[in-house]
């Protein structure tokens, strides 16, 4: 019985340091060296949610601890690379923690190869600039801005890519 369980727990070790083995081969693999993300405050975003020029702006409001966020993000990134010939630009705006951008939203965003434009939205505690953005808007997440020249529309609300697609199609119809 003695001998079963020596052999049963060297067994478990020999997991336990396989799997700490696997992970840290994981960690060294990603690649950050390429990934730059500038930190703005709302002063500085606010332009990027005017623009009005002849494209049409999909701005994505999101943060790595959102689970929704998280699970959406490839359907921007397909409408990017769907629809950047079309005039479409692609904005993600982070609101994960400013102190985190090195430790978890650059790993996140080199991990997921996140193609389109990253920003980190660092306002502090000051969360007024919500209801600028739009007025319905409460503060929660995922949120999208899809705007042009002519029309702006503010979505509180997951997206698959049928249904960001299908928003999209009225911007490019004006």
């Amino acid at each position: 019985m003695k001998l079963k369980s020596t052999i049963l727990f060297f067994i478990f070790l020999g997991f336990i340091s396989c799997k700490k083995e696997v992970l840290a081969k994981e960690k060294q693999e990603i690649d950050t060296s390429k990934v730059t993300v500038k930190v703005y405050s709302y002063k500085e975003l606010k332009p990027l949610l005017e623009q009005k020029g002849d494209k049409v702006y999909v701005v994505n409001f999101w943060a790595t601890w959102c689970a929704p966020c998280v699970k959406e993000l490839p359907a921007f990134e397909k409408l990017k690379s769907v629809y950047a010939a079309k005039g479409v630009e692609v904005l993600l705006v982070s609101l994960d923690f400013p102190k985190q951008i090195n430790k978890r939203v650059i790993p996140f965003i080199a991990k997921k190869n996140l193609q389109s434009k990253v920003v980190l939205l660092d306002n502090g505690k000051d969360d007024s600039w919500f209801k600028s953005i739009d007025s319905s808007w409460s503060g929660a997440i995922p949120a999208t801005l899809i705007y042009n020249k002519n029309k702006r529309n503010f979505y509180e609300q997951s997206f698959d890519f049928a249904s960001l697609e299908a928003e999209l199609q009225i911007f490019l119809r004006d």
